[in-house]
């Protein structure tokens, strides 16, 4: 059995240390929301809503978190995954927004330290064809010195300046022939679904009721006032009360705002952005890579994750199907061009392994570029008391659920504080992340994904080490880690451990799909699920992965 370095730890560290697993029964927590009455129903199970919870839960209010799918399963699984002040934000002179997102990054790398890791960027500076050239080099320089001192600072090391070699070391693959040098400055990385679903979790450990795989349908109403919300729950209906409900469903609001009749609702332009994964092989960085993409004025990054790099994004209008947005043939096209223009690989079509598309919920009316619109949020009140909140950034997710939960009292004539700037998120407390990355190995894969929880796993493994076998040949995620997420972390199908509990789907997403059966097993035996319910759930995630490959590749399904 594994075991985690740990490090002397304080009161209010120890309280957020946990003995035992929280313990997280799907009955229990329907139970819990069927016919119950609440301070506050948030309605929405991404980054926003789930932190909002977390907010509420530890302001001492009774909440609930209804998810329609799964927690993560829409824009927050699908983001770039940095947690960053944003250097294009400095550039369209938003110096607020930089400062106060690197303040935020901060929080997240204490409260979150097991999740959110130091990420240095890399800008190539290139005689022609470049992201800049040298000419504009000396004006970069500066803006990267404006960016430390808003806040870059706080990561403990400043932007360098690298010689031509110095930036072939980092990422040999550049094509030497136009580089002249380039400029590393840092900033934060995490995996975004495991970042929301432990928010969640944390805000269910302080008291919340949390439930995915919950729609919500109507915000009901008595007396012109909001008083509750109906959910469709395992092919049921139900209700239950709230003195306030908050709609934080993101890029959803386009379609359904649980708005009265009478009121506004926020201008909501889903913009969509998609990454590609390929094997780390084909790319060999040790950081962030940022490279330009011929005839657009976007840059494009490349990421290492373990043996797979992520590149992308996009920045489109998008006005399709939300729970259906996936890369397209032209936009992995247009990724692997500009790859291709920038760095010496032989990258192809047919080296991708995995996708994702997700849409970002811009505020914004019609009308010009989605990259020039400013990543603002909005919180609103009605009338009849229903609070809505979107917009923003995965980054300051923790502000908008400050600022959400301060609308929220209000209509209910209180005022408590708010104390999640120095909360910490379950496994963080105690964990010290420098120690266990340098242990290495299984130490180190588990505790930068369960952070002080991983002992929980390696238990289950000490129990049943035949669960040691990785679920997709090639990536380092284990069996027992299905069953946890099944006992601990609300998984209720193959889609929910191999997309978001994992990120199999991602970085090899035909092996996933052969995967899948045996993952339903594990589901089985730890959910009590009937033979044509695991047959079900396994035919619906290889559809959905098969699909998925056919529009990227073109192909008709």
């Amino acid at each position: 059995m594994v075991g985690l370095p740990a490090r002397k730890t304080d009161t209010a560290r120890e309280r957020m240390t946990r003995v035992e697993p929280l313990q997280l029964s799907r009955a229990e927590q329907v139970a819990s929301v069927e016919g119950g009455r609440f301070d506050m129903i948030i309605v929405g199970g991404g980054v926003t809503g789930a932190y909002a919870a977390m907010d509420a839960a530890l302001r001492g209010y009774r909440v609930a978190l209804l998810e329609k799918d799964d927690f993560a399963s829409g824009t927050s699984s699908k983001s770039s995954k940095m947690i960053h002040g944003g250097l294009r934000y400095i550039e369209q002179g938003n110096l607020p927004l930089v400062r106060h997102s690197l303040l935020e990054r901060q929080r997240l790398r204490k409260n979150a330290r097991h999740l959110v890791q130091r990420l240095p960027f890399l800008f190539p500076v290139l005689s022609h064809d470049g992201v800049f050239d040298r000419r504009l080099a000396a004006g970069f320089e500066s803006l990267l010195w404006t960016y430390d001192l808003a806040g870059g600072w706080r990561e403990g090391v400043l932007h360098q300046k690298l010689s031509k070699n110095e930036v072939l070391a980092h990422c040999s693959t550049f094509k030497a022939e136009n580089l002249d040098g380039g400029f590393m400055y840092y900033d934060a990385r995490a995996d975004d679904a495991r970042l929301t679903l432990t928010l969640a979790r944390t805000a269910a450990h302080h008291g919340a009721t949390i439930l995915n795989g919950a729609k919500v349908t109507e915000v009901t109403r008595s007396r012109g006032k909001v008083n509750g919300i109906v959910a469709e729950v395992d092919g049921r209906e139900i209700a239950a009360l709230a003195s306030v409900v908050v709609i934080a469903t993101g890029a959803w609001l386009r379609d359904w705002n649980g708005a009265g009749a009478d009121a506004d609702a926020p201008n909501i332009r889903p913009a969509k952005g998609v990454h590609i994964a390929v094997p780390w092989t084909k790319i060999r960085n040790d950081c962030t890579v940022t490279i330009p993409i011929p005839g657009r004025n976007r840059r494009a990054t490349i990421t290492r994750w373990g043996d797979t790099a992520y590149l992308g994004t996009t920045d489109e209008d998008y006005t399709g199907d939300l729970d259906d947005v996936n890369c397209t043939r032209e936009e992995m096209d247009f990724l692997i061009s500009g790859a291709r223009t920038a760095l010496n690989t032989d990258l192809e079509a047919s080296d991708v392994v995995g996708s994702i598309g997700g849409c970002r919920p811009l505020v914004a009316p019609p009308g010009g570029k989605t990259i020039d619109v400013k990543r603002k949020h909005e919180i609103r009140t009605d009338r009849d008391g229903l609070v809505t909140v979107v917009g923003g950034k995965l980054t300051t997710s923790r502000h908008m659920a400050q600022q959400t939960i301060d609308a929220a009292q209000k209509v209910l004539g209180e005022r408590r504080r708010c104390v999640t700037k120095d909360a910490y998120l379950l496994g963080a407390a105690g964990y010290d992340p420098e120690a266990v990355t340098a242990s290495g190995g299984l130490a180190a894969h588990l505790g930068e994904r369960y952070g002080n929880e991983a002992p929980f796993i390696t238990d289950i493994l000490g129990n049943d080490p035949s669960l040691a076998k990785p679920i997709v040949e090639g990536l380092p995620y284990l069996e027992a880690e299905v069953v946890y997420s099944a006992r601990h972390e609300m998984a209720r199908s193959v889609d929910d451990v191999l997309s978001r509990r994992t990120r199999a789907r991602l970085m090899a997403r035909d092996a996933s799909a052969a995967a899948a059966p045996r993952v339903g097993q594990l589901l089985q035996a730890e959910l009590g699920l009937s033979d044509a319910a695991v047959t079900a759930q396994v035919t619906a995630y290889q559809t959905a992965t098969a699909h998925e490959r056919a529009i990227l590749m073109g192909e008709s399904e």
